[in-house]
């Protein structure tokens, strides 16, 4: 499969090491033309997108578990990046260096060859911009649209780029590794003014270190 890649993929790429499927990485410029390689040449047969997901690498390799102790905010930090912002891991299988914030992977199959493989685009722009695959595959409109409402993700050409699961007005991205976990506002029915209104959040800051390992203050 490997081959085919080298062989028939227009645009620039290369091969993701120590990954569970195919994978390759392309930048946002390469995409369309990498990906509609994938999809239109016969060799290659990539004719379904099976799924399109952001990731927010914001923290990556932190870790609340990786300690004894936690702080009066519950957090404990058990691995640190390195001063120039990037994360390394010694571990041969796990081993990335992170310089982008965000990530788009596409997953496609290829129903007639049986081959599966993963396209990964790392993001930094702010807010991180990149082109839509509808053109390609239909099927990603919702995918890109919960992309854009969870991560913050702008995908330039998207006939119709709007919030698909919060709710009229919300602000924010809260899939955003950055955005709190109790969020910004909550949402009560007012029985003197009769309807619903909106208010600064009043609840206590979730703590996620469990109890049983946590020292109480």
């Amino acid at each position: 499969m490997e081959n085919l890649i080298v062989k028939h993929i227009v645009g620039q790429y290369e091969l993701e090491e120590y990954s569970d499927i195919l994978t390759i990485k392309t930048n946002k410029d390469s995409l369309l033309d990498v990906m509609g390689s994938l999809k239109n040449n016969k060799e290659l047969d990539f004719a379904q997108l099976t799924d399109l997901c952001a990731i927010d690498y914001h923290t990556y390799g932190e870790t609340e578990w990786g300690t004894k102790e936690a702080t009066s905010t519950g957090y404990s930090r058990g691995i640190k990046p390195s001063s120039h912002g990037r994360i390394k891991f010694e571990d041969k299988a796990s081993r990335i260096e992170i310089e982008n914030r965000f990530c788009i992977a596409y997953h496609l199959l290829s129903i007639s060859n049986n081959n599966r493989i993963r396209v990964k685009v790392y993001l930094s722009d702010e807010p991180p911009i990149i082109k839509s695959i509808t053109s390609l595959w239909p099927a990603a409109d919702w995918y890109e649209r919960e992309a854009f409402d969870l991560f913050g993700i702008l995908f330039e050409g998207h006939p119709d780029l709007r919030r698909l699961l919060s709710d009229y007005g919300f602000i924010g991205h809260p899939f955003r590794k950055d955005f709190p976990l109790i969020g910004n506002t909550q949402i009560r029915y007012d029985p003197n003014l009769k309807r619903i209104i909106q208010e600064p959040v009043s609840i206590t800051p979730r703590v996620l270190v469990p109890k049983v390992i946590r020292e109480e203050k």
